[in-house]
């Protein structure tokens, strides 16, 4: 599975295109000459559209958001521009987050204007940052891209939610400030190996001689990878192991009057990571009462055989 998401990704890696004569360009404007795409360009082929992003030092949130557009039907091998020149965001064909300028019937994807509060819905309140964003009206068609599936397809909408309540809000929460937890408290720790902070550390240090737009560029392109073959992941997870037990568990949870009249205890049919879905199943499910028990079957063999026993978790002693 690395090996196909590695050469997914580099198939579609990008090419930042000049579109100007240095002269012409802005102090603030930087592009990179560099074509990275596998695609050649044909005499009758249309030129690829153009994807805006602020220049300078870069955060996880356009980083996956460019990368996001670049799975796109509309936006597939766009050229990435990266500057604060207002004229030259403005002839673009998608601008994220840069320009102060929310309106997805244009493309444009920022959230750093005042009074800026869109939040991706579905239950969610987290203040979307442009990854978000980009991902709440692109989000159900990249996802169906990847895995061949029809968009209208009952298990894209499932993932869609999914994957933005398991990956992308937190890019969301990091980017716009927001705690996962109260801080009245200091932590006894430090995490500092989330996505976030991994795409941060690839800006140039400032101890670095060479500030080159260039470099500077080379590093955004190592952070939209990065993102991007997480993003990808987050999705074949989820696909492949997330769908399949949450299956699982609610046939199990729909069986359990066939196991005992309480209705209390659940017989997992097959070994499967049930503790992700089964409070949440039985809100959806309105199961009451709510299980006390998930009895399960484990291979037990450290002596060098096999033992086939059941497993009994007790909900209420482990969750409360």
């Amino acid at each position: 599975m690395a090996t196909t998401l590695r050469l997914r990704l580099w198939s579609s890696n990008l090419n930042f295109l000049l579109e100007k004569p240095k002269s012409a360009i802005s102090p603030f404007t930087t592009n990179l000459c560099k074509p990275f795409s596998s695609h050649s360009l044909s005499s009758t082929t249309h030129l690829p559209k153009s994807v805006g992003t602020h220049n300078g030092s870069f955060h996880c949130d356009e980083a996956l958001g460019c990368f996001l557009l670049r799975r796109t039907t509309k936006f597939a091998d766009s050229q990435i521009i990266r500057t604060r020149d207002l004229q030259v965001l403005d002839s673009l064909d998608a601008v994220l987050d840069v320009g102060g300028v929310y309106d997805p019937t244009r493309d444009r994807f920022d959230h750093h204007q005042k009074g800026f509060d869109e939040v991706f819905g579905h239950g969610f309140g987290t203040k979307l940052s442009s990854a978000g964003l980009v991902y709440k009206h692109y989000g159900k068609e990249i996802i169906a891209k990847e895995l061949q599936l029809d968009q209208r397809h009952p298990d894209v909408h499932r993932l869609f939610l999914a994957i933005y309540k398991n990956f992308v809000e937190a890019v969301d929460a990091v980017d716009n400030g927001i705690n996962q937890y109260n801080t009245d408290i200091s932590p006894k720790y430090t995490i500092n190996t989330y996505l976030s902070s991994r795409v941060g550390r690839l800006n140039l240090g400032w101890t670095d001689r060479d500030q080159s737009a260039e470099r500077e560029n080379d590093a955004f392109l190592k952070a939209m990878t990065l993102a991007g073959n997480e993003f990808l992941e987050s999705i074949h997870f989820h696909a492949q192991s997330w769908l399949p037990a949450r299956s699982i568990v609610e046939e199990c949870l729909a069986a359990r009057q066939d196991i005992d009249s309480s209705g209390e205890i659940m017989v997992l049919k097959k070994s499967c990571p049930w503790k992700l879905h089964i409070f949440e199943l039985e809100e959806e499910m309105k199961v009451e009462p709510s299980t006390k028990y998930v009895l399960y079957e484990v291979v037990l063999g450290p002596w060098g055989w096999e033992v086939l026993g059941i497993v009994g978790y007790n909900l209420v002693e482990c969750f409360g």
